[in-house]
């Protein structure tokens, strides 16, 4: 389901939407021209890594690095499953210590000038990991965002969006403490606008295209249904990455981060929230 508007309109322009968006964009733009330098480059050619994936490591929310503050992560060669492969090592760990080990042999081992730990998770929230990504996550945050915004008003919104930002990485991390794997992405944070818009206009209805394999059509449907929805189809696979933990260090969607994003929509809004959005009355069929 892909949703492409909602009926219910707004008080004043959604500036702060509007600027995340241009922030998640430039962010975006950056990724793609990021330099390393040319030192690193060599030796991360070596490892098969690319400009892209140092950016991450370095910018991206690391769950070791935020949870244990203090402790820089680098890439280097360690073995896994009998063979030798890069991988994002961290201080303090297993791995880094064999990766040392193999760097005094004569492999690879690339180690960053990184930003503190608290600052990587905000810049992880305006990173993304390709076109489709960050297309879908501000397409929501355009569509729900800028109601949620109008019942907050402007600071309390931008607060409640980098709370929420912070809580998803949080719960992320929390079922994986060891993970070395940075996550990247607004969706956690915009998982919790939808929790809010949830709670504040579940009768709202949402134009979505609904595609099945090769047919899709438009409906109407209201918020409360597509939400639903769409925290099912998060919280399922989110629950297989508790019951296997390995699963949120192997990259992927991090569901979880959804979830907990969506979950503190719905407990904390109320606290944000200056005054109720009005619901239209039910529009025609066809609009």
């Amino acid at each position: 389901m892909i949703p492409l508007k909602d009926n219910v309109p707004t008080a004043s322009f959604p500036l702060v939407t509007v600027l995340l968006i241009v922030v998640n964009v430039g962010f975006f733009v950056w990724q793609l021209t990021f330099s390393a330098s040319k030192a690193s480059n060599l030796q991360l050619s070596q490892l098969g890594v690319s400009e892209r994936d140092e950016n991450s490591v370095q910018y991206g929310a690391i769950p070791y690095r935020i949870l244990h503050p203090g402790r820089d992560c680098a890439f280097g060669v360690t073995e896994h499953s009998g063979a030798a492969e890069a991988d994002v090592v961290c201080q303090g760990t297993k791995r880094y210590a064999e990766a040392r080990a193999a760097h005094r042999s004569g492999t690879p081992f690339v180690v960053y000038s990184n930003p503190p730990w608290y600052e990587t998770v905000f810049t992880s929230m305006f990173m993304h990991g390709g076109i489709l990504h960050i297309a879908f996550n501000m397409l929501f945050l355009w569509i729900f965002g800028n109601n949620v915004e109008d019942a907050m008003g402007k600071i309390r919104y931008l607060l409640f969006y980098l709370l929420a930002g912070l809580a998803a990485l949080y719960s992320q991390a929390a079922i994986d403490p060891n993970g070395t794997l940075p996550t990247i992405g607004a969706s956690g944070a915009i998982a919790g606008v939808l929790g809010a818009y949830a709670l504040l206009l579940p009768r709202a209805r949402i134009l979505t295209v609904v595609i099945l394999i090769f047919f899709f059509t438009l409906i109407e449907i209201p918020a409360y249904v597509m939400l639903g929805i769409w925290f099912v189809l998060q919280f399922i696979p989110a629950v297989g990455q508790v019951a296997v933990p390995d699963i949120g260090g192997q990259g992927g969607v991090a569901y979880f981060a959804h979830v907990g994003g969506f979950l503190f929509g719905l407990a904390l809004v109320k606290l944000f929230v200056q005054r109720r959005p009005s619901i239209p009355a039910p529009t025609a069929p066809g609009w």
